[in-house]
Parts: structure tokens; C-alpha cells; sequence
């Protein structure tokens, strides 16, 4: 009598474990990131391994707000809650269509589907979605100059356009992310009634000469909302250009006409030995004729 009830029990247990097992949800589809003013597709597919479907229902942030019932005419049902406007023309027992979003859109998604008599089984599974606000205007810098010195203090802003969320900022020096010291941050500024947020980034650092790569340094700014919008500035300032010192240039003018005054003084100093020993020559001449002409008359 015993060794009959444990087989019975073991019975009962192989019964209600596929039951349990018996309805799978596939797969459920809520985007992670939408945009506001767009339309949004919420998918739960399901296996119901044989056993009839009795309803499949929606929740957001644990408030239903749609339901389809096969056996109801019409099927689906709608309950209002802020941020839901649903598509009831467009949305099935596989999916349903939210149109428009905006920022209260924003939450957690569930589905759950449950079967008919006599096992009733419910099976569920949730996903996130973020509604953004893209930004009006890409990320633009301030407080730069057009030339540096090295030695010169840079500082410099790069700012957002207003969003939801916040707009992550990441500055670059010639293509190398700055170090975290250099980098001074602030809270986003929430400004409008719809509470958008402005992202500002501050950097500060002293130029060195490793700063300037053939002659110049490059500061960019890069924008990002995780994976939907990324956008980036650059700006390109140009080191001091060294100047030829004035005395410098001068003494070289003074060294290349002192050749020349040089070179023109020694042809004068020639020709007028040149002179003076022709001179000479016709005078010793003329004084030997002279003689040779005394003689003669003697």
C-alpha cells in the first residue's frame, strides 16, 4: 500500500511539472532608447505548447494598460495612465503600438500571458525603454584662442544642446582622451517646462611642447547619448611662430655690407698703388732722358 502511493505522488509530480512547463515566452521586444514624438512597437511572442490562450496584458511601471482577450469582442481593451497612448487599431496579442511617446513614456514594460482552464498558467518577462530628447544643436567650444605659447594657460568650454537625458561630454587633446585631472565638470543646468538638461565640460592645463604636433593642437569635444547620438567639435590652434630677432637681421646687414665695402676698398687701394708706381716709372724716365740729353750737349 505504501510502495502505491509514492508511485501515485511521483504521478502527481510528473503532471504538474508540465503544467508549469508548458507555456514558454519566446521572446519580449521593448527598445531600450526611443524618441519623443516617435511611435514605439512592443512585441511578447509565446509558445502555448498546446494549451489555450486566455489573455495577454501589458503593464508599465506595474499599471496595466493593455489588454487582449481572445474570447472578448473586441479583444482589446485600453485602461489610460499618463505617458500611454496607445494604438488599439494597430496592437494584437503579439504586439502593441504606443503612439505618440513622450517623456513620461519612459519605464518599465512588462508582459504577461496566461492561459485558459484548468491550468491557468501565467508566465511573464519585463524590459526597459528610455524616451530621449535629442539635443537642438550640436556641442560647440568657448573660451578657446586662435595661438599659444608654450607655457600659456588653456581654458576652454564645451557645451550641449538641451536633452533628455544629460549628454555625456569627453574632451580630446590631439586625439588622446584628457587626463581626468585637466577636465572640470558641472552640473547640467534643467531649464523649460519640459525639464531639459545642458551639459557642460570644462578643461584646464598649462601648454607644453609635447601639446603641439607639427605645429599646431587640436581640442576636440566629443557628445554622446549611449548608443543614439554622437556628435563631436573640433577646434585647431596654431603655437607662436618664433620671429627673427631685429638685431639679428641687423648685424647681418652690417656683416654683408662691410664685405662689400671691403672688397670695393681693396680694388680702390690697387689701382692707386697701380697709380703711383706708374707715376714713378714715367718720372725715372723722364730724368734719365734728361741726363742722356745733358751729356750729348756737353
Amino acid at each position: 500500500m505504501h510502495k502505491m502511493w509514492c508511485w501515485l505522488i511521483v504521478f502527481h509530480l510528473f503532471v504538474l511539472y508540465d503544467f508549469v512547463h508548458c507555456i514558454t515566452l519566446t521572446e519580449v521586444r521593448v527598445p531600450k532608447h526611443t524618441f519623443r514624438g516617435h511611435a514605439v512597437k512592443l512585441e511578447c511572442h509565446y509558445d502555448m505548447e498546446g494549451e489555450a490562450l486566455y489573455s495577454v496584458k501589458w503593464y508599465k511601471d506595474g499599471r496595466e494598460f493593455y489588454r487582449f482577450v481572445p474570447r472578448d469582442d473586441p479583444p482589446g481593451s485600453v485602461f489610460p495612465q499618463p505617458g500611454i497612448a496607445v494604438d488599439l487599431e494597430n496592437s494584437t496579442s503579439e504586439q502593441v503600438i504606443l503612439d505618440p511617446l513622450d517623456l513620461s513614456s519612459s519605464g518599465k514594460y512588462r508582459c504577461e500571458v496566461s492561459a485558459e482552464a484548468p491550468s491557468f498558467q501565467t508566465v511573464s518577462d519585463h524590459g526597459e525603454m528610455m524616451v530621449v530628447v535629442l539635443p537642438d544643436q550640436d556641442p560647440y567650444i568657448t573660451g578657446g584662442k586662435p595661438r599659444y605659447q608654450i607655457g600659456d594657460p588653456v581654458r576652454v568650454n564645451c557645451t550641449s544642446g538641451r536633452s533628455k537625458p544629460a549628454v555625456h561630454l569627453t574632451w580630446y587633446i590631439n586625439g588622446d582622451p584628457a587626463e581626468p585631472g585637466l577636465v572640470k565638470r558641472y552640473e547640467p543646468r534643467i531649464t523649460g517646462a519640459d525639464k531639459l538638461e545642458t551639459s557642460v565640460l570644462g578643461l584646464e592645463f598649462r601648454v607644453k611642447p609635447k601639446h603641439f604636433k607639427h605645429g599646431d593642437m587640436k581640442l576636440k569635444c566629443l557628445a554622446t547619448i549611449s548608443t543614439v547620438y554622437w556628435k563631436s567639435n573640433e577646434e585647431s590652434v596654431e603655437g607662436e611662430k618664433l620671429q627673427k630677432a631685429p638685431t639679428l637681421e641687423s648685424r647681418r646687414a652690417v656683416s654683408a655690407d662691410s664685405r662689400a665695402d671691403r672688397v670695393q676698398a681693396a680694388s680702390s687701394n690697387w689701382a692707386k698703388e697701380s697709380c703711383e708706381r706708374l707715376s714713378a716709372m714715367q718720372l725715372a724716365i723722364y730724368v734719365l732722358i734728361l741726363l742722356t740729353s745733358y751729356r750729348y750737349t756737353s
